[in-house]
């Protein structure tokens, strides 16, 4: 809470619990323009108690609601809007009188007393104070008629007021979009890249080409600007420009089918089309939403605020892409979070604009290694294919990957073998062996693994060339584009400097 000097005595709002006048509402007070039938509506409508209010008392350590706060600069447990008035409006000139059930009072304690011990009823006071108000105006109603100047600047505000109005009621929405701006054509399915690292995985090109796949209109959403909030790539802009085109490279080299259909935007240049609208529409969602909304359960203090800003802005991102349909991906820490903050900021506030449906694919882990609980077992990057690894690394990766025999719950050849290798997998072997085999599917694959009809030596090794075919595409699409050869030593780079941060 923010605390506030009254300079001056705000006049209670005419209807009940108003601690102050409503500026979107019109008859909480009455104003100089006011003609005497909307004094006389006003007045007669208004709140008017002759008794105290009983209000509960508040707990120790309960914060009061600051909209519901007392708003005078004396106590008033009364809170009678028609006696405000008149102490602060009827009685202010020197010597004013005010005349109710036939008796003239010149001070407001003896009106008030009448009228709470039932000398003057609510129909008297309210008569007597519509009559004084409405005496008090008439020659301000006299000027505006009279005087053409001060009738036409009286004849245009009433028309900004009704056009204020409409644009209030019509309830505007303050944000990016895109559509109309040119950078999108209707309603796409929208995938949200993950924020850069200085290591890419070969995981998260796997897991974006599964979320984009099988859509008519794609977009793939990079969010530079929200990685810079979180400090990802220690908040570089050129290192998180690097981690891009290395991943957009790869996208490229993986599934260039997919890839040649999608719409690629960049949140940065997205933004800057329209600042004004984006950055209200953050603040508008920052407004809507508690701060443990926003943090949700995992989310601990120590991280730090930029999470909590990219995620607000990841519901501003939304709202100007108005897409069909999103995706976040499967292994996005707070993806899910953000969802429900998508969906409950369109459910609550956005009635004019289609909510998107969220898609999730679960698209299987790509990890060599089951998890190690102590960061002394692991070894460095050897838990992930990388997308800048060299095709030795095919061998060298899979040779230490986990390959239990029998073991189909945890198998990360089959997998492998299964994302990368195609349609049809073989696995060539001597006859003595069995021969070769071709595999149609991961479930024929892990089948035959569960019984020990396929050896883990052999599975091993038909993974092993599969992987070193793809890094070797990877490698040779990158060694053709300049810009991600470029970002991939710069990538390097910070790698480098992270570990002598640790």
């Amino acid at each position: 809470r923010k605390p506030v000097i009254l300079s001056h005595h705000m006049l209670y709002g005419l209807k009940a619990g108003q601690e102050k006048m409503s500026k979107s509402d019109p008859d909480s007070a009455v104003f100089m323009e006011d003609s005497a039938e909307d004094v006389k509506r006003k007045i007669s409508n208004a709140y008017c108690p002759a008794k105290e209010e009983q209000t509960s008392a508040t707990k120790e350590g309960e914060q009061v609601d600051a909209g519901k706060e007392s708003m005078q600069l004396t106590v008033d447990n009364l809170k009678n809007p028609c006696l405000d008035y008149i102490k602060n409006i009827i009685l202010s000139p020197p010597g004013a009188t005010f005349t109710a059930g036939g008796t003239t009072f010149s001070d407001f304690p003896s009106i008030k007393e009448a009228f709470v011990s039932g000398k003057i009823s609510e129909a008297q006071l309210k008569d007597s104070l519509i009559s004084s108000l409405n005496n008090l105006l008439e020659p301000v109603r006299k000027h505006f008629s009279e005087d053409e100047n001060a009738r036409t600047l009286l004849s245009q505000v009433r028309e900004f007021k009704k056009e204020s109005g409409a644009k209030t009621t019509d309830a505007v929405v303050r944000r990016l979009d895109l559509a109309k701006l040119g950078k999108i054509t209707g309603p796409s399915h929208v995938v949200f890249a993950p924020l850069p690292s200085a290591n890419p995985t070969l995981e998260e090109a796997a897991d974006i080409l599964a979320q984009l796949e099988n859509h008519t209109s794609s977009v793939l959403f990079l969010s530079d600007w929200t990685a810079r909030v979180c400090n990802a790539c220690d908040a570089d802009a050129k290192m998180i420009a690097a981690y891009y085109s290395v991943l957009l490279c790869s996208l490229r080299a993986l599934n260039p089918s997919v890839m040649e259909k999608v719409n690629v935007i960049y949140q940065s240049e997205a933004i800057l089309a329209d600042p004004s609208n984006y950055w209200i529409s953050v603040i508008n969602v920052g407004r809507h939403f508690r701060l443990d909304d926003v943090m949700g359960p995992d989310m601990q203090d120590s991280e730090g605020v930029g999470i909590v800003i990219g995620r607000l802005m990841k519901v501003a991102d939304v709202m100007g892409l108005e897409p069909s349909s999103i995706s976040f991906l499967g292994r996005d820490r707070g993806g899910l979070l953000e969802s429900k903050l998508v969906e409950r900021f369109f459910d609550e506030t956005l009635s004019s604009m289609t909510k998107p449906k969220a898609i999730q694919i679960d698209s299987p882990s790509l990890s060599l290694q089951k998890e190690k609980e102590s960061a002394a077992h692991k070894t460095e990057n050897d838990e992930f294919f990388l997308l800048d690894d060299p095709k030795v690394h095919g061998k060298s990766k899979m040779k230490k990957a986990f390959c239990e025999p029998e073991n189909v719950d945890f198998c990360p050849p089959i997998v492998l073998a299964s994302v990368f290798g195609g349609n049809d997998v073989l696995v060539s072997r001597s006859e003595e062996n069995g021969g070769d085999v071709t595999y149609r599917s991961r479930a024929q694959m892990e089948a035959d693994f569960a019984s020990g009809a396929l050896h883990p030596g052999d599975l091993k090794a038909v993974a092993t060339s599969i992987m070193v075919q793809t890094l070797t595409t990877l490698s040779s699409a990158m060694k053709k584009d300049n810009d991600a050869t470029k970002a991939g030593k710069a990538l390097k780079a910070l790698q480098k400097k992270l570990a002598k941060k640790k």
